[in-house]
């Protein structure tokens, strides 16, 4: 598979492009500038450098072309501005969403955040956050052209992973160590089942692979008619000096 990562530079992005080139998987990053170009290299992924805040759709889509999932990690961090909040967290978002659709990338995985809603009141710059993460949650997941999984991680460690999480679509609030995010990551995108989904990710005691495997729509078994039972003798009688309607 072909991967593109929006925000390759991340910290959860760089992990994950060390799980994916480990798979045998192509992977290219989407980075700011040239500066980190050679982290993503040592990770096994290409650096690609149009800026998500000035690039167009059409330049975006042209390093999507041929890529068979999607992966937005991209954020404002830690101390941006409420205009880089909207600038990143929800327009960027939004560009590499449309982008991948005009690509005709149908997989697609958005990191987003516990708490996110496009309604969510306050005037913090958290507050803020929170509402550009749910406003491209809600523009990706209503994009027909894409199979998207919406990811909510809990409160972000660097604590070594476990392998284990609680993934569904609804947690409650914990810890999460990036290691086990990006694990998820790599799951997420070798699958559609969980398309149209929002999860929640904490740790947990259930290995990554079967947790994702468990977030999907479960199979309905159909079980085979079961034949009627055959009639009494008497009853045959009956039926055959009965003239039909």
């Amino acid at each position: 598979m072909r991967i593109v990562i929006a925000g390759g530079h991340g910290q959860i992005a760089l992990r994950l492009e060390r799980l994916l080139a480990a798979r045998e998987h192509e992977v290219a990053g989407i980075i700011r500038g040239p500066e980190q170009a050679a982290d993503l290299r040592e990770a096994g992924a290409e650096a690609v450098v149009p800026d998500l805040e000035s690039a167009s759709v059409d330049e975006v889509a042209a390093v999507l072309e041929g890529a068979d999932a999607a992966v937005f990690a991209a954020g404002a961090g830690p101390g941006s501005t409420v205009e880089r909040k909207d600038t990143v967290d929800r327009a960027a978002a939004v560009l590499f969403a449309d982008a991948a659709e005009r690509a005709g990338v149908r997989r697609h995985v958005i990191v987003s955040s516990m708490g996110a809603d496009p309604d969510h009141r306050g005037d913090e710059v958290f507050d803020h956050y929170l509402r550009a993460k749910g406003a491209a949650d809600a523009y990706v997941l209503a994009k027909s052209g894409l199979d998207t999984t919406v990811l909510r991680p809990g409160m972000l460690t660097n604590d070594a992973g476990t392998g284990e999480v609680n993934l569904a679509p609804s947690t409650g609030r914990g810890p999460v160590p990036r290691d086990d995010v990006a694990a998820t990551l790599a799951e997420l995108v070798e699958t559609s089942a969980t398309a149209g989904l929002t999860l929640e990710l904490i740790g947990g005691a259930v290995p990554v692979a079967e947790a994702v495997r468990n977030a999907g729509p479960t199979t309905e078994l159909i079980s085979a008619p079961v034949p009627a039972p055959a009639p009494a003798p008497a009853e045959e009688a009956v039926k055959k000096a009965t003239p039909s309607a």
